[in-house]
């Protein structure tokens, strides 16, 4: 499964982008769009659906029976969502997938919250932030290479990101400082090149009992929309198997995405290695790089 996420600091260009993935033949049950409901977005469920529409146009079919609900998302308040697993994307276990567009959720209409004992999904926590801070989101998820590389272009092009400036392709080189794994990453991590790459690495680090992982993105100049989703999908597997996934070394231009996009507040990020090898506790480690 490959996962673009698209960051955006206008509730238009977010529906612009739904438009164009709708025009390139991207599935509708393969988008998901969320944007807080405040200011001029201030509407109910059904008039957001029928704005998102305005600008996918009725021959796309995007409000004909597509999922639309309001969620209530603790910290944030109303948010608006279209498309199927939304709710699973905040961590709303328990609210299901929404309504229809026929059966919008009203103020008035109480929107199931998860229990204490439903586990909130680990990427959770970047999504709200992403919302917490008035952006919006357009996320793809598919299983077809061909979708996902046009996805990443539109989330790419229209979203905020940074420019494609290097073609040098990812590399990594992992080493082992005391009991923490760090692993050097150059290049780009992208849609088919450095996203797989990673998600494989970190898998088979995992598989070896690799508990404390390090990424150095020192030499990393750019991450499209695919690296972004990558990146959280990584963090969440390493916390899902009860280890630790921290950054360190950011490079100017991905620190600005990261930035933009609040991954920063998502990711425990250092900007040196002793100190970045020294906040994972051990001291086993401490006295390796002393």
């Amino acid at each position: 499964m490959e996962t673009a996420i698209g960051v955006f600091a206008s509730r238009d260009r977010a529906a612009e982008a739904v438009n164009e993935l709708l025009k390139q033949n991207v599935p509708k049950d393969s988008i998901v769009f969320l944007t807080r409901a405040e200011n001029e977005a201030n509407r109910d469920g059904e008039e957001f659906a029928k704005y998102v529409g305005s600008f996918a146009g009725g021959a796309l079919g995007w409000s004909a029976g597509v999922t639309v609900a309001t969620l209530f998302v603790p910290g944030i308040g109303a948010v608006f969502a279209l498309g199927v697993g939304a709710a699973a994307l905040l961590g709303l276990v328990g609210a299901g997938t929404g309504a229809r567009v026929s059966k919008i959720i009203s103020e008035e209409t109480p929107v199931a919250q998860p229990t204490p004992d439903e586990k909130c999904a680990e990427d959770a926590a970047f999504f709200r932030e992403v919302l917490k801070e008035g952006r919006s989101l357009v996320v793809v998820r598919t299983d077809s290479q061909q979708i996902a590389v046009v996805a990443c272009g539109i989330l790419d092009h229209l979203g905020l990101g940074t420019e494609r400036r290097t073609v040098m392709k990812m590399k990594t080189a992992v080493r082992q400082v005391g009991d923490v794994t760090v692993l050097d990453i150059s290049g780009r991590i992208t849609l088919g090149e450095g996203n797989v790459a990673l998600r494989e690495i970190v898998r088979d680090l995992l598989e070896k009992g690799s508990k404390k992982i390090l990424l150095n993105l020192g030499e990393v100049q750019y991450v499209d929309s695919s690296g972004v989703g990558e990146l959280v999908g990584t963090c969440k597997t390493v916390r899902s198997q009860g280890g630790e996934l921290k950054l360190v070394n950011l490079s100017r231009r991905v620190h600005e995405l990261f930035e933009m996009t609040r991954l920063s507040s998502v990711f425990c990020i250092e900007e040196d290695e002793a100190r970045a090898i020294n906040s994972f506790g051990d001291h086993r480690a401490s006295e390796a790089i002393a």
